[in-house]
């Protein structure tokens, strides 16, 4: 290890400072453009140990875990809180520029939708018994050490007002000194536990815990590599007005405001479309919204999110009708002859696109396509895709729901 004296020149995709060093770039956490810093350096990583020169866009961070110097060790939950709003927004809104510009795409972008702290209804906690204590918190970046929190800005009040309420049903369950992962979603009945990373519990600590959850308040459901244990009352989310029970950790929308721009962008641009296909439809994000618009045939590579999809939408008065389809998208898109029958297409996929499906449906001719992304590398490469098959692209929306993070949504309305 080696200590020395750079100058950041800009932030890297993953929102880390980069200096120039003589045998390549010097990847630099918590430090901002135009910054001299000393560092301890090892190959390519350099670890901040002060500021001789900051930066006047620099801001004093919001959490007490945050930073090289952060009580308990540096979180690894947020890698930007010392960058004032207006550049911190105007780096995410580059992340998606710069994707679209390489593979040749010059849309106009519009402004990103801010995030605001205390918006995260989920967040997904590590957890680990030691000799003295239950510890609760978050990853270190790169690490496994555990960062136990006192606070979180991000995280909803509902969650951290119950943190010593998760600290003791850890307590309960945990039966060595492995770590394990607690996902929380705040719902509206109470918060949805899901754990996953102990193998199984014994009858007694099984009842134990039971015991313990059915003893605290604000505790909707718990749930062990995806077997609900307890559930003293059934989680419900909304889904604009449609209420949903999800599945034990099931994958939702990480803050409301962030779904209901999403949701709003989505529905304005699919219009007055009277055959909708929603694709990773997931637990009805879209679909639900889209059934009061029109038909919806929404498609899902999993059984339990789409059996509350259909659950809800069948017991839901006014929607239009929905049908669903379990079909994995990746290995089987559907194929242009069978999206001869709608007006409009959603589809949503996970990190890695929708490359197959994209190739289908740029030789198709539905009208309307809105792509929903949480990767703007991937999201490029599906639209480059579309627009080769003749679509334009009429909107694009960088919408942030990742607070200090490098983590940008966006959605795009398409035509042909």
């Amino acid at each position: 290890m080696s200590t020395e004296n750079v100058t950041i020149q800009k932030l890297g995709a993953q929102g880390d400072g980069i200096a120039q060093g003589a045998d390549g770039p010097i990847y630099v956490p918590f430090t901002l453009p135009g910054e001299n810093v000393a560092i301890a350096r090892v190959k390519s990583q350099g670890t901040l140990m002060s500021i001789t020169t900051a930066s006047p866009e620099r801001q004093e961070p919001h959490c007490r875990h945050f930073g090289p110097h952060g009580v308990n060790g540096a979180c690894g939950g947020c890698t930007l809180q010392h960058y004032t709003d207006a550049p911190y927004r105007g780096f995410k809104r580059q992340l998606v520029i710069d994707a679209l510009r390489s593979k040749g795409l010059t849309p106009e972008v519009d402004d990103i939708v801010a995030a605001h702290p205390g918006e995260r209804r989920k967040v997904v906690l590590a957890a680990r018994k030691t000799e003295k204590d239950m510890l609760i918190g978050f990853n270190q970046a790169e690490s496994h050490h555990i960062v136990a929190i006192e606070e979180c800005p991000i995280a909803a009040a509902g969650i951290m007002a119950r943190l010593p309420a998760i600290r003791t049903i850890a307590a309960a369950m945990a039966i060595n000194a492995e770590a394990f992962r607690i996902s929380v979603l705040e719902t509206q009945t109470g918060l949805d536990l899901a754990v996953d990373g102990i193998k199984s519990l014994s009858d007694k600590q099984r009842r134990s815990t039971i015991e313990t959850v059915l003893s605290l308040r604000g505790i909707a459901r718990l749930s062990l590599n995806g077997e609900i244990l307890v559930e003293p009352a059934k989680p419900i989310i909304d889904f604009g007005g449609v209420q949903v029970s999800p599945p034990p950790g099931a994958f939702t929308q990480a803050t409301k405001q962030a779904e209901d721009a999403m949701a709003e962008l989505v529905t304005a641009h699919v219009g007055k479309a009277k055959r909708i296909a929603d694709l990773f439809a997931g637990s009805g994000t879209f679909s639900l919204r889209l059934a009061r618009i029109g038909r919806v045939h929404a498609v899902e590579g999993e059984d339990k999110p789409l059996a509350v999809l259909d659950h809800a939408a069948r017991n839901t008065p006014g929607l239009k009708p929905v049908t669903v389809e379990r079909r994995d998208l990746f290995r089987r898109p559907l194929m242009t002859q069978e999206l001869k029958v709608y007006d409009a297409v959603v589809f949503d996929p996970p990190r890695a696109g929708a490359e197959f499906q994209c190739k289908e449906l740029a030789r198709s001719q539905v009208k309307k396509i809105v792509a929903v992304s949480c990767n703007p590398l991937t999201f490029a490469r599906d639209l480059a895709l579309l627009v080769e098959g003749g679509y334009r692209i009429t909107r694009v929306t960088p919408i942030d729901q990742f607070l200090w993070t490098s983590h940008v949504e966006v959605v795009a309305a398409l035509e042909k």
